[in-house]
């Protein structure tokens, strides 16, 4: 049987992951969505908010930081949103998102 902190410990490396991977998904998507126009700017403006606050995340977690929880809850939001966003579009580049920015969120709020 694993202990509070053995499992808190875990939790914690798997929102860092997620947050990594978040990170990732996003560099990649606001890069590629600079090729298709206009109509995809809210699209790279919320895959840069969640480049930004997931690696934030991802640091203050490893640090066990006092304010990882906040920062966490914030990153589950963008994350929903980008996963919001993303869903509408039907390039790969999107498509590849909403599954990591799902999960992302859902182990950040765990953490929060």
């Amino acid at each position: 049987m694993s202990s509070v902190s053995e499992q808190f410990e875990g939790s914690m490396e798997e929102c860092i992951d997620n947050c990594h991977e978040a990170v990732k998904v996003c560099e990649n998507c606001a890069d590629a969505c600079a090729g298709h126009g206009e109509d995809m700017a809210e699209c790279i403006r919320l895959c840069r908010d969640v480049a930004e606050i997931a690696s934030t995340c991802a640091k203050l977690c490893a640090r066990d930081s006092q304010f990882n929880s906040q920062v966490a809850e914030i990153c589950a939001e963008v994350c929903e949103a980008c996963a919001d966003e993303c869903e509408g579009h039907d390039h790969d580049h999107c498509q590849a998102c909403v599954e990591p920015l799902r999960e992302c969120a859902e182990t950040c709020r765990s953490m929060a």
